[in-house]
């Protein structure tokens, strides 16, 4: 069974659903490259699920371990290659997590290296630049 369904509405504008859900989102061809930009690009939403990936990867490690992550934030900057072809060349990733509990170094190192390794940053093709930095607040 799919699992997306996209329908291309005209104006460089697309709708996928979902299948599961239901739930739907909209994207547009960004302003440099003659879209409106009113809506998250194909390219933004490589870049949105290469951080709530690794949110959400760290998260499910973290509650395997009695640790709440809840108000941790990911912001992830999105680079475009200057020379053909067109491509996402960079990904700068920074990771603001908060626990609910005091964690240990080893603890901390076990929560990056899933970050790393969540299964979206995995399938990035290796030309594909991951800048990851993480900060733990108290």
């Amino acid at each position: 069974m799919p699992t997306v369904k996209t329908t291309y509405l005209g104006d460089l504008r697309t709708e996928s659903t979902h299948l599961q859900s239901g739930n739907q989102l909209i994207t547009d061809a960004p302003t440099d490259n003659m879209g409106k930009g009113e809506a998250f690009s194909p390219t933004d939403l490589l870049a949105t699920a290469t951080g709530t990936c690794m949110l959400t990867t760290m998260a499910i490690v973290a509650q395997r371990d009695g640790i709440e992550l809840a108000g941790s934030e990911v912001e992830v900057t999105k680079i475009m290659s200057s020379t053909p072809p067109r491509r996402v060349a960079r990904l700068e990733i920074f990771l603001k997590m908060k626990a609910n509990v005091v964690l240990s170094p080893e603890q901390i190192q076990k929560l990056d290296r899933t970050a790393h390794t969540c299964p979206v940053a995995l399938s990035l093709h290796p030309d594909v630049e991951q800048v990851v930095s993480i900060e733990w607040l108290s």
